[in-house]
């Protein structure tokens, strides 16, 4: 697998278009060619994974944040095709993002992803060793793309600090695995959300609200999400 920073418009077009293809929506990218040239051209993180000649992943982020006490990247879109041949290749876009901060002496990353998909809370909590720091409820509206239609867009805020002791372990092939004690918060998600959308998606708004209330209210009451256990559950306690 090899990861490029991509700087051409040819590039860019490839890359909206796989974004497409990922999102469900063909022609109809997450954020077009010409944006992707702008952020590359301006300074900002744009790149892709390749599998021999064959784009199998990408990845976008820019500079945030109030410099210079709190300068961060802020990473927009992580996509990934499905199949066999891209396995792991979001671990290896993300490890890479982080060497290109911490190359140029930004020392964190923020992003935001549906706390209902337990992969993606496996892998930023656990797999990378980044925080969840804020819920936000309906985050960007109702969405309309071919995996979220229809779904109000709670996210939860992750703030990576790229040279803490958790994501240096990571890094290393050491994954923050969390063993919750007796007096912790546990909060569960379901096995496959996306799935219960198709098939019963009255079912999928009550976990959406339910998750609310329960994540987004203990987070709000102070508590604090300390990880995501092997029983895909959250974990949070109060310090």
């Amino acid at each position: 697998m090899e990861i490029k920073e991509l700087d051409q418009m040819p590039q860019m077009h490839e890359l909206a278009e796989l974004f497409a293809t990922i999102w469900g929506r063909p022609g109809e990218p997450p954020i077009d060619s010409s944006t992707l040239r702008a952020l590359s051209h301006s300074g900002n993180y744009v790149a892709a994974a390749y599998s021999g000649n064959r784009m199998v992943g990408g990845l976008i982020g820019w500079l945030g944040g109030r410099p210079p006490d709190d300068l961060h990247l802020h990473s927009h879109v992580l996509g990934v095709l499905p199949d066999s041949e891209a396995h792991g290749v979001g671990f290896q876009l993300k490890q890479h993002q982080r060497t290109w901060c911490m190359d140029l002496g930004v020392a964190s990353i923020e992003w935001t992803y549906d706390p209902l998909v337990r992969r993606n809370a496996h892998f930023n909590l656990v797999k990378l060793g980044a925080d969840a720091v804020e819920y936000l409820v309906n985050f960007y509206g109702s969405m309309d793309d071919g995996i979220n239609t229809g779904e109000e867009s709670d996210r939860v805020l992750v703030r990576w600090n790229l040279q803490s002791e958790k994501a240096a372990a990571a890094a290393a092939g050491r994954p923050h695995e969390l063993g919750p004690d007796a007096g912790a918060l546990l909060v569960p998600v379901p096995g496959d959300i996306v799935a219960i959308r198709r098939d019963d998606p009255e079912l999928a708004r009550r976990w959406r609200h339910q998750l609310r209330e329960a994540l987004g209210g203990a987070m709000s009451r102070g508590y604090r999400v300390t990880g995501f256990s092997r029983a895909f559950e959250y974990v949070l306690s109060r310090d």
